[in-house]
């Protein structure tokens, strides 16, 4: 059985904890700091437990050689390091998100893409780094989360049982305790439902035990992250915006906010009628049975 990891926001995710549901807003808020509180205010709405954006050090993490290639904006046309430079938060934006969830009680995290934004990062104190399926072979990055001493969220996609062991050895090799979860994910964006591949789920933790499973989705519609949860993820992260026709790149394969609240409402309903594998007779159930069932001890007229 995995290892329940306890928050220091007081959540747990792992066994006997309630599936942990993250709306990611990654860079859906645009560079807008307005935008970004009515997602906040909507997924709490929604009743997730966090919401996630993404720290980017541009010219860490955006190729020189893409510096100077222009792109049509809402800002008009500019650079695309220009661009990435207008959509990323500093530490005015950051520091107003944190007061905000707060004062909505729910949390947040990034998922951070370079050394730099770690350092940067740590001022904020959040709960948990996400390390995306894209860095999952950059061990520099790896090493510098693990030396915060933060949980670690790790995710899956595009990455071959090789890649995911040799991660996870680099973690336990710095410490076979260290909190450590992670997403099953497939890098589609949005994902076909015949790629999910679902099944990857206990596959993992099966192979982790005392890891907690979680599952990061792209694909468009709500059934297959529920199955997600049904079938064992102790957390599950998709995409929010609040309109997918939102000028940017991941709005398509994103969730809006009443697409959310289903989400986090057929999730909490499962968890609930999973019971507890024990048969009983409920109080429910007595009418019915008085009415419908025969008594062999009484002749049937």
């Amino acid at each position: 059985m995995s290892k329940t990891i306890k928050l220091n926001t007081g959540r747990s995710i792992g066994a006997g904890a309630p599936c942990y549901i993250i709306a990611e807003i990654g860079i859906n808020h645009n560079g807008s700091l307005e935008i970004a509180k009515k997602l906040i205010d909507e997924a709490a709405a929604a009743k997730v437990d966090a919401v996630k954006f993404q720290k980017r050090t541009p010219e860490i993490c955006v190729p020189k050689d893409q510096w100077e290639i222009m792109r049509d904006t809402p800002w008009g046309r500019m650079s695309y390091i220009d661009y990435k430079r207008k959509t990323e938060f500093g530490v005015e934006e950051y520091g107003a998100i944190a007061d905000y969830c707060k004062s909505l009680g729910i949390d947040w995290f990034v998922s951070v893409w370079d050394v730099d934004s770690v350092d940067f990062m740590e001022a904020f104190d959040t709960p948990v780094y996400k390390l995306a399926s894209a860095s999952l072979t950059d061990f520099p990055l790896i090493e510098k989360i693990l030396a915060t001493g933060r949980p670690l969220m790790l995710s899956s996609g595009m990455s071959t049982n090789q890649e995911i062991e040799d991660a996870m050895n680099l973690v336990f090799k710095f410490n076979p305790d260290y909190p450590v979860m992670m997403a099953h994910s497939t890098s589609a964006y949005p994902c076909k439902p015949e790629e999910l591949n679902l099944k990857m789920i206990p596959t993992l933790a099966a192979k982790y035990p005392t890891t907690p499973i979680g599952y990061s989705g792209h694909e468009t519609g709500l059934a297959t992250t529920v199955a997600a949860a049904a079938i064992g993820a102790h957390f599950v992260e998709r995409h929010f915006t609040l309109d997918r026709a939102m000028w940017g790149s991941d709005h398509a394969a994103s969730v809006e906010p009443g697409g959310f609240q289903r989400l986090v409402k057929d999730i909490r309903d499962i968890e609930i009628a999973m019971g507890d594998g024990v048969k009983k007779v409920y109080e429910s159930e007595i009418g019915p049975m008085k009415r419908l069932r025969v008594n062999i001890n009484e002749p049937v007229k």
